[in-house]
């Protein structure tokens, strides 16, 4: 429990000193007019540029996703093939793998076909 409060008591007397020593600095060059003259539209420019940049960093990666085939791009040559067609696959590879007989592959190829 010491140890937390000195550290505590270290961490705010740490920042307490840079105040102290922000608030009487006489050098001209710093302070409030050290960018743009004091001026407001550093306040608002700030902001929409940081905005800019993500806007244009998500495009970028958005593109690249698209471009490297993800996200509602064309996929894999099953995923093109209609339905019924990858359907009669899957019946013609169980009747291979010897899952179902020749009635029942027969039956289901016409329940397909209809």
């Amino acid at each position: 429990m010491i140890k937390y409060i000195v550290t505590s008591t270290a961490i705010f007397l740490a920042f307490s000193v840079n105040s102290l020593v922000w608030a009487n600095q006489t050098n001209p060059s710093y302070g409030r007019h050290m960018m743009w003259d004091g001026a407001w539209y550093g306040w608002i420019l700030g902001p929409l540029m940081m905005l800019a940049f993500l806007a244009v960093g998500v495009a970028v990666i958005v593109l690249v996703v698209r471009a490297l085939g993800g996200f509602g791009g064309s996929g894999s040559a099953s995923s093109a093939m209609p339905i019924q067609a990858r359907a009669i696959d899957i019946l013609k590879e169980r009747f291979a793998r010897g899952e179902i007989d020749k009635e029942e592959f027969e039956e289901k190829r016409k329940t397909l076909n209809e």
